[in-house]
C-alpha cells in the first residue's frame, strides 16, 4: 500500500469506506460526508430510494418490495456498483462537477490491514468509476495513528487499536512503518450479537440489531452512574407480542466478556512480536483506541488490566482514520528523512 507522502499531497479527497460509516474528508474543505454505509433499494425498478441515514432507519421496518443492503463488509468492497450508488449520492452533485472539471483528480483510501488483492482491487474501482484517475491506497492503521495525533514518523513504539464494526486491527508503529500488527475478526457487530443472544436466552426477547446502540451507551455510564438494571423493549420469542423486561446490566457485561477476549489476545500476539525495546517503550506511552467501537463498554479497563499499560480512547475515536488521511493530504505529516550514509 502506499507510504509516499508525496504521492498524498497529490490527491484532492480521502475516503474511508467503513462497515458502519462512509466519511469522505476533501481538501481545503475538510469533512464533508459522514453517513452509514447504508443503502434502500426497489427491487422492483432497482431504483435507489435512499442512503445513509435514511436509510439505516428503514432496517427492518420495509415491505418486501424494498431491501435495505450493505455494500461494505469487514472493511471490503462487496457490492462495487452499489458502492458507487452510495458515494456518488453521498458526495453530491457540487463536488462531483469539481472532481470532473479536474481530469488528474486523485483519491486515497483506507484499507484495513493486510487486505487481500481483490480487496484493494474493489476499493480502486469503486473510486474510479466516481471519476478518479488515481488510487493511493493507505493501512486503516497507519491513517487513525496519525489522526489521533500520535508521533508515528518517530523512532518510538506507539500501540493503536482500532475497533471497527467488522473487525478489531492492533499495530504497533515506529519510523512512519508499521512494526507488527494483528487483526481480529471481532468488533462492534459482535458484541451486538452477543447482547442480542444474551436477551434472547435469558429473557426470550428478540431486540434488533439498532436498538442495542442505546442499550451499550446505558452500560457504560456515561452520566458517571452505571443503573443495576435497564429496561428493555422488544418481541417476545414465544407469543411475538410486545414486551418489556428489566436486564441486569452486570450479566449484560459478563455476556460482552467472551467477544472481547479475543480482542486481548490479538493484542499479546502483537506485542510477543515485538521488539524488546519497543514494548518498554509502550509501557510508558500506553496504547491508544480508536475506531468506531472504541467506546464498547468494559474494553479500556479490560485492555488494561490484562496488559498492565496505560490505556487512553482518541478524542474522537471515530473518525481517526479519515482526518489522518486528509492530514496526509493536507501536507500536515513531516516524515522524518533518513538519508543513506555513504561507505
Amino acid at each position: 500500500m502506499t507510504i509516499s507522502l508525496a504521492q498524498l499531497r497529490r490527491c484532492s479527497a480521502a475516503i474511508d469506506i467503513g462497515a458502519a460509516r462512509t466519511r469522505v474528508y476533501v481538501k481545503n474543505q475538510g469533512l464533508v460526508v459522514d453517513e452509514p454505509t447504508v443503502a434502500a433499494i426497489n427491487t422492483r425498478s432497482g431504483a435507489l430510494l435512499a442512503v445513509g441515514a435514511q436509510a439505516e432507519v428503514m432496517d427492518g421496518r420495509t415491505p418486501d418490495y424494498i431491501r435495505v443492503v450493505r455494500p461494505v463488509s469487514n472493511g471490503t468492497v462487496v457490492d462495487i456498483d452499489m458502492a458507487q450508488r452510495l458515494l456518488r449520492t453521498l458526495v453530491g452533485d457540487k463536488l462531483r462537477k469539481t472532481w470532473r472539471r479536474r481530469p488528474t483528480m486523485r483519491a486515497a483510501v483506507c484499507l484495513p490491514y493486510g487486505s487481500e488483492p481483490l480487496a484493494q482491487r474493489a476499493a480502486v474501482e469503486t473510486l474510479t468509476g466516481l471519476g478518479a484517475r488515481r488510487v493511493e491506497l493507505v493501512d486503516t492503521l497507519v491513517a487513525a495513528a496519525v489522526g489521533c495525533g500520535l508521533p508515528v514518523e518517530q523512532p518510538e513504539a506507539t500501540m493503536i487499536v482500532v475497533c471497527g464494526a467488522g473487525t478489531t486491527q492492533v499495530a504497533v508503529l515506529s519510523l512512519g512503518s508499521i512494526v507488527a500488527a494483528e487483526t481480529v475478526p471481532v468488533g462492534g457487530n459482535a458484541i451486538d450479537h452477543a447482547v442480542i443472544q444474551h436477551l434472547r436466552l435469558h429473557h426470550e426477547l428478540m431486540l434488533a440489531g439498532q436498538a442495542v446502540r442505546p442499550l451499550q451507551l446505558i452500560l457504560s455510564g456515561g452520566d458517571g452512574v452505571t443503573p443495576g438494571s435497564t429496561e428493555v423493549h422488544g418481541r417476545d420469542v414465544i407469543s411475538g407480542m410486545a414486551r418489556s423486561v428489566h436486564v441486569d446490566t452486570e450479566r449484560v457485561r459478563d455476556a460482552i466478556t467472551t467477544p472481547l477476549t479475543s480482542i486481548l489476545d490479538g493484542i499479546g500476539a502483537v506485542l510477543r512480536r515485538c521488539p524488546p525495546d519497543l514494548v518498554a517503550d509502550l509501557g510508558e506511552r500506553g496504547i491508544v483506541l480508536a475506531g468506531g467501537s472504541a467506546l464498547i463498554p468494559g474494553l479500556e479497563p479490560m485492555i488494561h488490566q490484562a496488559t498492565n499499560m496505560p490505556v487512553h480512547t482518541a478524542d474522537h475515536p471515530d473518525t481517526c482514520a479519515v482526518m489522518g488521511l486528509g492530514a496526509m493530504i493536507e501536507g500536515k505529516v513531516q516524515p522524518l528523512h533518513l538519508d543513506p550514509m555513504d561507505p
